[in-house]
């Protein structure tokens, strides 16, 4: 290994086994401070698309604590925080990058109502921009659709009121934490098949 933490190759493939374990701790201080990347990230979207009555953060932080306070666990609280993350950097497909950013460490269905959730808030506001509001039927029969419908009805599409008493994005550390300093890809976590039946 080379000198100040760093490893020695130039090419991936002349690293040697004391490169790649340095690597792994490196690696795993850093994903530790992942919690903090997306508070900062989510701080960061108070400034940008204007034209609302609330910023994204503001927004954001309305679904989440819609979401809190209807009894979700953490896995439908960060879904509800982080699903718009991807507006700065993804406008066209923010919703697939949302569900990229949370997918190893949310149960399936968080990932595929973060992934999805664009074309299902069609429902409130296509027919006043040329799109489908019913766009979102195709996907009816897939198992994670009441559980969508039900995140775009109770929590996202109703969190654009600066009326609203919104708690604050320090008080969602803690689910942030608890579930991005999970194992990624555990299956314990992912729960495939599994399904939440929410009580409208």
């Amino acid at each position: 290994m080379s000198g100040a933490g760093k490893v020695t190759f130039t090419r991936m493939d002349e690293g040697t086994h004391d490169d790649y374990a340095l690597l792994e701790e490196h690696e795993a201080a850093f994903k530790a401070q992942l919690p903090a990347r997306l508070m900062a990230r989510l701080r960061a979207m108070d400034d940008g698309l204007s034209g609302y009555q609330v910023s994204r953060l503001d927004h954001s932080l309305q679904t989440a604590t819609r979401a809190r306070r209807d009894g979700a666990d953490a896995d439908w609280v960060v879904t509800a925080l982080l699903h718009d993350l991807g507006d700065e950097l993804a406008p066209e497909n923010h919703d697939t990058l949302a569900a990229a950013i949370i997918a190893p460490y949310v149960r399936e269905e968080c990932t595929w109502a973060t992934r999805h959730h664009g074309i299902f808030q069609f429902k409130y506001y296509g027919d006043k921009v040329g799109l489908d509001p019913d766009a979102r039927e195709k996907y009816r029969g897939d198992p994670h659709f009441a559980a969508t419908a039900h995140f775009c009805e109770a929590w996202d599409q109703t969190s654009f009121d600066p009326a609203y008493a919104t708690e604050p994005l320090e008080s969602f550390a803690p689910e942030l934490e608890e579930v991005f300093l999970r194992p990624a890809w555990d299956e314990a976590y992912l729960r495939p098949g599994f399904v939440t039946r929410f009580v409208s």
